[in-house]
């Protein structure tokens, strides 16, 4: 630190120099020496701004690198001083922890072993020295040999505390010292280890990174001037070499053009956004006080001004309409004379053409008025409802009122017979009305019309154009067509009259009137044209709404008439239903209650994903094969798989049948789903099965509902995956809820959403309520007003046979035991008082338990079953069915079967999983003349 001072202290006058030349006053020699500093503000008066920027620049990134060099110096010499005492703390405390030195401490020579340690950590770590002593000072290692055995010179008490560091002055520069005492496992001191480094060692490290330092500060220096020379470069290319009297003279003009010139001036940049706005151009845009930067689209100017300045497009003296102003707008690029991209227009208002603004006004109202209905009418595709759309798009923008007439043919979606509404032809009926009055005294709706030739609206109809009664007071034919009314309505003030047919592709639907009364101006010819085109665009969403119409009325009488008309009877279980078609069209949801022999009772729901002829024709189809495959008594898992082979084959003959044809492409099946369930009332079994189906809910006699975790299976027609059946066993009372998904999604809701709302539906609905009930709460519950899609719901309460509905008996293999058997069932017939059964019954028993013993194998069982009709039932072990076959006149048997189909009203084979069974059903009341029919 000694050696700075002189340097400092000769830096001191040099400061002061520079700041007298800088900012004092001298005289004589000393302001002559001085003179290139005082000449110094001179020269940055008089040079450019460009100029006295960079020089600026050029001192701060000097005085910025001179700040930065100090401040890393400085910063190094605290560095040097804090690394050195870390370092000899580090080694003296590792030093002394080494259990070697405690030893060799306390042993009989200590510098043998001590001395070398020392002086290697002395050389690796670099240190002045490594000194290990006894606690009263007698050194064991030192640098010099020599010293080894004399005394320690220092104050080291404070380090049998704890290690201590202390720094003091040499010749060679400033060491610091760091004592830490070595001590033994009991606490006590042995010795202490003593480490010194010269802090200058560490400085050198330092003077070697001064040339980085320095180099990198010469690279700022350059870069800070290059810099410099670069803002200068740019300062003077943007103020274009002009001095301070050129700029002003420009402020000046800048000034004249935004206050004094009376015509409008704009500029926009590349980017649409107003750079300058002067005051003319305000006020005839009626600009917002802060326009300037803000796009050209958010200032609220008619759109046809906004897309020009926008644009960019050159224009001469182009009319505009802003406000109640008729604008005159020349627009020119500002390139190359005004810089970069952009524009300038000027504005001016030309008072002249202001006759002209009520004709642009009204039609460009007409035009809005043609492209809003095009938007507002046809958003549904009911005729009805597009009628009055049609009406309310024209009232009051074109008429005070507007009735639309329409044919009922179409109406119901057919073709108008020729010469509808003309005097001798259909009538027509008024069909929407709208006005600017609730009370008006045309027609009613539903009312119907037929005009006179005469009259407008007739002669609108004859000649296919519209026709116009500019003043109806002067009509004579429309006024002596209904005098009465004609009065009323001319009271009313009602003076106006264009009459237009409804007509598309030829065929005239009907006929739109339009009405105008009191102050309103009377049509005039250019009214009729636009009249006709806005009718002409809307005739054609009549007439698409009347052939969807036609469509949907004839796809939803197919539909319901592939439906079940009613249900049939049946004793095993309770049910109801509710369908609700889709608002948009008929659909492909449909159920059945099938009856299946034993009693049981099948319970089917299908979808077909679609709507309009094709769903329903393919409804029809799988709703009969389902009835088909039924007949088989087949179960749930291979009634399923069948009527997926089915749909596979339709899928592979409707895709060749419209091999590249789209709409054979569109008529394919898959995407139909179906669930079917088989229910037995004598065990309350239930089986079912699903392919892609919703899955059924269960209400059971407690109010608890879940839903049924039944296997989902791919939908129909996918093919290759089987089906799984799922077997319950239902108490009396439980209601088995079949749905499709139309009850569940809706364009707001979602299929977790709509199980969450059904299972809600039914919580609510009253433990042992009626099928009818929990119908009619869940359909209040879950159906929306206009459904998107057709909605299915079967809920069926489950019965159980009581135990005296039910006879069993098991049969030997022995041909003895049916006699036994039959004697039996005798019995039990005449306990139920059915002896006029005894007989057939006895027979045909007789036939099907010798057939099972003699054909089948064990275990075989008999079971009657009584409900409204008498089942007699035989099952064996065997899968082997019988056939039924026409004995000749020689052949000793073959006729037990015939019998069998003779005596009984039907007659059949089902399998199960350990066998087959064999039924027959007879009615309870036996037929009169039986025997007789049989003989003959």
């Amino acid at each position: 630190m000694c050696g700075d001072r002189p340097d400092a202290a000769r830096g001191q006058p040099v400061q002061r120099k520079a700041s007298e030349a800088l900012g004092g006053e001298e005289t004589g020699e000393a302001a002559k020496r001085r003179s290139p500093w005082r000449r110094l503000p001179s020269r940055l008066r008089v040079r450019s701004v460009a100029g006295q920027v960079f020089l600026w620049m050029l001192i701060v990134v000097v005085m910025l690198i001179g700040a930065a060099l100090t401040a890393l110096i400085l910063q190094a010499r605290t560095n040097s001083t804090n690394g050195a005492e870390q370092r000899t703390r580090a080694a003296a405390v590792t030093l002394a922890q080494v259990p070697m030195v405690v030893t060799a401490l306390d042993g009989a020579d200590p510098s043998a072993t001590l001395q070398p340690l020392a002086e290697d950590v002395r050389k690796n770590g670099g240190f002045d020295y490594v000194v290990i002593f006894s606690r009263e000072g007698t050194a064991y290692t030192a640098p010099n040999p020599e010293e080894i055995g004399t005394h320690v010179v220092g104050a080291y008490g404070a380090a049998f505390k704890g290690p201590f560091t202390s720094s003091f002055g040499t010749p060679v520069g400033r060491v610091v010292d760091t004592t830490a005492p070595a001590t033994r496992p009991d606490g006590s001191v042995a010795g202490l280890v003593s480490v010194g480094y010269t802090v200058a060692h560490t400085g050198a490290d330092v003077s070697r990174q001064l040339p980085v330092l320095l180099g990198g500060a010469a690279a700022a220096l350059a870069a800070g001037t290059a810099g410099a020379l670069l803002v200068r470069r740019r300062l003077r290319r943007q103020t274009h070499g002009l001095g301070p009297p050129e700029m002003t003279r420009m402020y000046e003009h800048h000034d004249a053009v935004l206050h004094a010139v009376r015509e409008g001036v704009l500029i926009v940049d590349a980017d649409t956004r107003v750079l300058l706005a002067n005051d003319e151009a305000r006020r005839l845009l009626e600009l917002p006080p802060e326009v300037e930067g803000r796009p050209v689209a958010e200032l609220g100017l008619n759109p046809g001004l906004a897309e020009l300045l926008a644009s960019g497009r050159a224009s001469t003296d182009e009319v505009h309409l802003a406000k109640d102003r008729l604008l005159a707008v020349n627009n020119r690029p500002t390139a190359p004379f005004g810089g970069g991209p952009g524009s300038v227009a000027t504005i001016r208002d030309t008072t002249e053409l202001r006759a002209l603004a009520g004709q642009a006004e009204a039609a460009r109202a007409r035009l809005q008025l043609l492209y809003d209905a095009g938007l507002r009418v046809g958003t549904t595709l009911d005729i009805v409802r597009t009628a009055q759309e049609l009406a309310d798009v024209a009232v009051p923008r074109f008429a005070d009122f507007a009735t639309v007439e329409l044919a009922d043919p179409v109406l119901r979606g057919d073709e108008p017979p020729p010469g509808t509404g003309t005097a001798g032809g259909p009538e027509i009926r008024r069909t929407a009305v709208s006005g600017i009055r609730d009370d008006w005294p045309l027609y009613p709706v539903g009312s119907l019309i037929s005009f006179v030739p005469a009259t407008p609206e007739g002669a609108a109809l004859e000649s296919g154009h519209a026709s116009l009664a500019a003043d109806l007071h002067r009509a004579q034919a429309w006024r002596a067509r209904d005098p009465e009314n004609t009065d009323r309505m001319l009271a009313y003030g009602i003076h106006s009259l264009i009459s237009t047919p409804l007509q598309a592709r030829g065929l005239i639907l009907g006929e739109v009137n339009f009405w105008r009364t009191g102050e309103s101006e009377p049509f005039g010819e250019e009214d009729v044209s636009f009249a006709e085109e806005l009718v002409t665009r809307a005739a054609i969403t009549v007439d698409n709404a009347r052939r969807y119409t036609r469509e949907h009325r004839m796809a939803e009488t197919l539909q319901r008439s592939l439906l079940p008309h009613g249900l049939p009877q049946q004793g095993a279980l309770d049910v109801a239903y509710r369908y609700l078609p889709a608002q948009q069209g008929a659909g492909g949801d449909w159920f059945d209650v099938i009856p299946l022999p034993g009693f049981r009772v099948a319970l089917v729901v299908g979808d077909v994903v679609g709507h309009g002829l094709h769903a329903a024709a393919t409804m029809g189809r799988l709703r009969t094969a389902v009835l088909n495959f039924s007949a088989l008594d087949l179960p749930p898992d291979e009634l399923i798989a069948r009527l997926d082979d089915l749909v596979v084959r339709l899928d592979q003959g409707e895709a060749a049948a419209g091999e590249g044809d789209d709409e054979g492409e569109r008529s394919a099946v898959t995407g139909a789903t179906c669930l079917y369930a088989i229910y037995e009332p004598v065990s309350g079994h239930c089986t079912m099965a699903r392919a892609g189906h919703p899955p059924p809910a269960l209400v059971h006699t407690d109010g608890a509902v879940e839903l049924v975790d039944l296997p989902a299976g791919p939908p129909l027609g996918v093919g290759g995956l089987p089906f799984e059946t799922t077997e319950l066993q239902l108490a009396p009372g439980t209601a088995l809820v079949l749905y499709t998904n139309g009850l569940l999604e809706t364009r707001d809701r979602d299929l977790d959403d709509g199980l969450s709302a059904l299972h809600a539906a039914l919580t609510g609905t009253r433990a042992g309520g009626s099928p009818e009930e929990t119908c009619r709460a869940v359909f209040d519950a879950l159906v929306p007003p206009r459904p998107s899609d057709d909605i299915a719901l079967l809920i069926a309460s489950t019965r159980l046979f009581e135990p005296d509905q039910v006879a069993t008996w098991d049969v030997p293999d022995d041909f003895a035991a049916v006699s036994r058997i039959r004697t039996e069932c005798a019995d039990q017939l005449t306990a139920w008082g059915l002896e006029e059964l005894t007989f057939t019954s006895e027979l045909i028993l007789s036939e099907l338990i010798t057939n099972a013993i003699r054909y089948g194998t064990q275990p075989i069982r008999v079971r009657l079953l009584r409900d409204t009709s008498l089942v007699c039932e035989v099952s064996d072990g065997s899968s082997t069915a019988p056939h039924l076959r026409y004995a000749a006149s020689t052949d000793e048997g073959g006729r037990g079967l015939f019998l069998v189909a003779q005596m009984a009203e039907r007659w059949g084979t089902r399998y199960t999983a350990r066998g087959k069974v064999i039924w027959s059903e007879q009615p309870l009341i036996t037929p009169a003349h039986q025997f007789e029919a049989m003989l003959l």
